[in-house]
């Protein structure tokens, strides 16, 4: 939606300017349009009838996630509650922004610190200065059910700690790697879409940095299943790994045992110890994670039974059920959602 405001005259280094989905100088035309593709909300400028007031809003949109370029011109409140159905990393690039969550008050600034915002927790924001960010939005379900994969344990609400330090390694890591998204976007433009393998290993990436570099509901859980890396023995460590290398085999323990270098019973016990489960109750749950990472790479014409069978699953309902326990979906479903 535009009202035929000069984008340039407000925004001349806007990023993903072939993308853009709102430009408007009308408070109730932004509110209306900006919530359509995020959330219904009130934005409430700290004076209505400025002449600084503007929305802008460029999104680039690839399957289950996109990267949005959104400012706003002077100082603006926002209150969309509870997001409900995605996760918002927010990285100012201009300006700054206060945001209060059910958890505690942050600040955020160019450089300094970013925010993560999570579907379960009602959110108030003012965005100050004409502030502009970088935003990346994942579907709330594809998050969670990574965090599940990862864990071990059935999909549940995922909540972030929502200040992201920008300095530190994890801070920095996402940063880049979404600058590096905008960029990809920007050099494909809107009528070029991004390949299915492209798209997977661009979220794939994000995943990974967001679930194993800011701390979040999960992160124990994640560690424990994972195995404290300083805490975990070599041979346990091992058999882990032979364990995610062949699971597409069927489960062999003296094999893996071999591979561990210690017996059967050890390892059994290396598992309880460390783990918190089986060794097969973690194959079952490495071949879940696999099969869910595949589908969601997966193309249209794939089949969700010639997947589950390349990765050693032979009784397909009780995989199915396996399944929709530990990702609250269907393999079908999963595979639908992607295309």
């Amino acid at each position: 939606m535009a009202t035929g405001i000069s984008i340039a005259r407000h925004e001349p280094a806007a990023r993903l300017a072939a993308f853009t989905r709102v430009a408007t100088d009308s408070v109730d035309d932004a509110a209306d349009a900006v919530g359509r593709i995020f959330c219904p909300h009130r934005l409430t400028p700290e004076h209505r009838t400025s002449p600084d007031f503007f929305a802008l809003h460029n999104s680039a949109v690839f399957g289950g996630l996109s990267v949005n370029y959104v400012a706003y011109g002077g100082s603006v409140s926002i209150d969309p509650g509870c997001l409900e159905r995605f996760f918002l990393l927010q990285i100012p690039v201009r300006g700054s922004a206060r945001i209060e969550t059910a958890s505690c008050d942050i600040a955020t600034a160019p450089g300094i610190s970013a925010s993560l915002l999570s579907p379960t927790n009602p959110t108030r924001m003012t965005w100050q200065d004409d502030c502009a960010q970088i935003i990346l939005l994942i579907d709330r379900r594809i998050l969670e059910q990574r965090a599940a994969a990862l864990s071990g344990r059935p999909v549940g609400a995922v909540e972030f700690e929502p200040a992201v330090d920008l300095a530190s390694s994890g801070g920095r890591t996402l940063q880049s790697q979404i600058m590096e998204f905008v960029d990809l976007a920007e050099r494909l433009g809107p009528q070029r879409p991004l390949s299915p393998i492209a798209a997977a290993n661009i979220r794939e990436t994000l995943l990974g940095a967001l679930l194993h570099g800011q701390r979040h509901s999960a992160s124990d859980a994640i560690e424990q299943f994972g195995g404290r890396a300083e805490a975990l023995p070599s041979s346990v460590r091992r058999a882990r790994e032979f364990l995610n290398a062949h699971a597409d085999e069927p489960l062999d323990l003296l094999q893996l045992a071999a591979s561990a270098g210690i017996g059967i019973r050890a390892l059994q016990l290396g598992f309880r110890r460390h783990f918190g489960t089986s060794i097969s109750e973690m194959l079952r749950d490495i071949r879940l994670a696999h099969l869910n990472a595949r589908l969601a790479a997966a193309s249209s014409t794939d089949s969700v039974t010639d997947i589950a069978f390349e990765l050693g699953f032979t009784h397909l309902s009780r995989m199915a059920s396996a399944y929709r326990a530990k990702f609250g979906e269907t393999p079908s479903t999963t595979l639908r959602a992607m295309h």
